[in-house]
């Protein structure tokens, strides 16, 4: 039995947009958002962290459902304002931005700077003194306590993300600082892929306590808190996802009794990869199956230089996502199977050795909880292939909303010698 997308099989999809590609599913995009947003206290504001999937479909798909926009450039920035993100909405993220990216903050482009050391606040400074431009900034902080649980750990140990919880303690007041600037809170994002409530909620407490802190030091008015997020998803064997129930029950609280302490406190939360990774699947087609040293293995059409997140996220043990047959039924013959892509490194394997049914030569694969930093984390020109198709599946219809590479995409932005 094909799978299928909201009625559509995926031999379908394959036959109208070809392979690789991604197919993101809207109901899954939005269950996944309102299922938090039902049950997380109302007055928390939600931004879509556009680095998990800069498609400006999928980021239109969020900013319909409710949510603001973190972003980390100038591409992210104008993806954000096509999808109808409104400035007062767009934090602008990052520790290396560029002048041409403070400019577009300076003038009001995205309505907040985080800002992520001292030389980038004093550079910010004087341009907004020079143009008279907007001047609200966040501090990114990077904490003295660390965070138990995370697959990646951001903050509190030596980063180039933020500024230390020390240095700004230690700082003169904000406006004898930098004072064409309007220092109104903080933020800070201590990890990623989080699967424990308890951790998100400890997180939470002492980063709202450590905005107080800080502010209070720098003299500065707390009118926005931003926790960062690191709301995990599950992907390999002995993970479970979280409970929103359990989670939202314990954080709930934590929020309300900073509101009694600060009443009108924006409090933000950032969310990429939790909205959007359920909704994705990596769909490839097998070319060719073979056996090497008693290992079989089906080589595929796309592979790493797609989806470099499924060579296991950080991991030094390579972790298999979830994967499965897409275009017939599986029989019950499965055995330990490795699917590369067409790249020549050793390192292109998408799954090793999952527990497959015998696959065959044109068999469609589907790696699934792939809709986060799929193409936007991986080596696209790897052996210049490009990038590959997205489809997006929406009330039963499928819509293109991201043209395959072609050769004219490769080669076109190449320069050859003049002699």
């Amino acid at each position: 039995m094909t799978t299928n997308f909201q009625g559509i099989p995926a031999t379908a999809l394959a036959e109208e947009f070809g392979t690789p590609q991604y197919v993101y599913d809207a109901d899954q995009l939005n269950e996944q958002y309102t299922g938090l947003r039902s049950r997380l206290d109302e007055t928390v504001e939600i931004l879509y962290s556009l680095k998990a999937n800069p498609n400006l479909a999928i980021c239109q798909s969020m900013t319909r459902l409710g949510a603001g926009a973190e972003v980390s450039s100038l591409a992210e920035l104008v993806t954000a304002q096509r999808a109808g993100v409104p400035a007062d909405r767009i934090f602008f993220l990052g520790p290396g931005k560029t002048r041409l990216e403070l400019e577009a903050c300076a003038k009001g482009e995205a309505g907040f700077l985080i800002a992520e050391s001292f030389e980038e606040l004093d550079e910010y400074d004087s341009l907004v003194a020079s143009v008279r431009g907007s001047a609200q900034v966040l501090l990114r902080v990077n904490p003295q306590f660390s965070v138990k649980g995370a697959g990646l750990t951001m903050s509190g140990k030596a980063r180039q993300f933020g500024i230390d919880e020390a240095a700004l303690l230690a700082s003169a007041p904000a406006a004898q600082r930098w004072p064409h600037l309007r220092v109104v809170g903080i933020q800070a994002y201590m990890g990623t892929r989080i699967l424990r409530e308890p951790v998100i909620v400890e997180n939470t407490e002492r980063i709202l306590d450590l905005a107080e802190r800080i502010t209070e030091r720098l003299a500065c008015g707390l009118e926005i808190v931003d926790v960062g997020g690191g709301l995990g998803i599950a992907y390999f064997e002995g993970e479970d996802d979280l409970d929103v129930e359990v989670l939202t029950g314990q954080l709930n609280p934590v929020v309300t009794e900073f509101r009694a302490r600060r009443p009108g406190v924006r409090v933000l939360m950032e969310l990429g990869r939790y909205l959007t990774a359920r909704a994705g699947t990596y769909v490839v087609r097998i070319r060719y199956v073979k056996e090497s040293f008693g290992e079989r293995f089906a080589i595929a059409d796309g592979g790493t230089n797609h989806h470099m997140a499924a060579v296991g996220i950080g991991s030094y043990v390579k972790r298999n996502f979830p994967v499965t047959l897409l275009n017939r039924d599986a029989p019950d013959d499965e055995a330990p199977w490795n699917i590369s892509g067409p790249l020549c490194t050793p390192n292109d394997l998408l799954v090793k050795k999952a527990r497959l049914p015998q696959l065959r030569s044109g068999d469609l694969i589907g790696v699934t909880r792939s809709g986060a930093y799929g193409p936007s984390a991986s080596p696209g020109l790897f052996l210049s292939h490009g990038f590959p198709a997205e489809v997006l599946v929406k009330d039963g219809k499928s819509q293109l909303i991201r043209r395959r590479d072609g050769l004219a995409d490769i080669i076109g932005k190449q320069i050859p010698l003049e002699h």
